[in-house]
């Protein structure tokens, strides 16, 4: 009974949430009457006129599909390339230092080296991004994996479990929430790269047309289309992470 309830009241706070933090920009954006911080009713019809338009779902459609093939290929390799360091100390040793400099490699300098060495082609993009993710990968991978039950591991083995049916049943379950975090962490991430990566070398996409609209000191427009952007990765968690999540643990029960 008391899961029900707080499963009731966890949508009505964050309904009240919202509200409340559209009342404070209303607020604000009254008290300081800028065109700095346009009202929340401007930066609607803001957005409803560029989704008529069409001009709003062509780039959110542009950089999304640059989001979901550059995540995919990221999580894919970070995920096969972290279990492989977690297992193996000498390749851990070898790699160590390779994931360091990768790690504190600032991002725009590998944008520009991608653009300056391929030239400014969408695979030059992608690569930028995926070079700038995979590393958060493998790092948070390889840590989890270093912390796979041993003795599970050694029971598969006495069991004469083949490698697919090991990964499947005993380190996948194992390493899910971590993959989870860095799944949730790397959209985040992997989001704001795309933003810089078409601005500085792309001719559509999100990032590109912020960039216009700074050009322009049109508030509004960045807004509005910094919402559209965040909307649709807050429901591909509600709709697609969480219940993944759910389906995920329930081994654990």
């Amino acid at each position: 009974m008391q899961k029900t309830l707080t499963s009731k009241l966890i949508p009505g706070a964050a309904s009240l949430s919202v509200l409340v933090f559209l009342g404070l920009w209303q607020i604000l954006a009254m008290v300081l009457h800028s065109s700095n911080l346009p009202l929340p009713e401007s930066v609607a019809l803001v957005f409803w006129q560029a989704c008529v338009s069409g001009e709003l779902p062509y780039h959110l459609g542009v950089t999304l599909l640059r989001l979901v093939v550059s995540f995919v290929i990221a999580m894919s390799l970070g995920c096969a390339i972290g279990i492989l360091l977690g297992q193996h100390k000498k390749l851990d040793a070898f790699f160590d230092n390779w994931l360091v400099i990768f790690l504190n490699v600032p991002a725009l300098v590998t944008i520009i080296l991608c653009y300056v060495w391929f030239g400014l082609v969408e695979s030059a993009a992608i690569l930028a991004v995926v070079i700038n993710k995979l590393p958060n990968v493998v790092v948070t991978v390889r840590e989890g994996t270093r912390t796979l039950d041993q003795d599970l591991l050694e029971m598969a083995r006495c069991y004469r479990f083949s490698k697919r049916k090991t990964f499947v049943h005993v380190i996948w379950p194992q390493l899910h929430a971590i993959v989870m975090a860095a799944t949730r962490s790397g959209l985040a991430l992997i989001w704001k790269i795309i933003l810089v990566v078409e601005l500085l070398g792309r001719s559509n996409g999100m990032g590109y047309q912020l960039h216009l609209f700074f050009q322009m000191f049109d508030v509004a427009s960045i807004l509005a289309y910094t919402i559209a952007f965040v909307s649709v990765i807050q429901l591909f968690e509600v709709l697609v992470l969480k219940p993944l999540d759910k389906k995920s643990q329930r081994w654990r029960r």
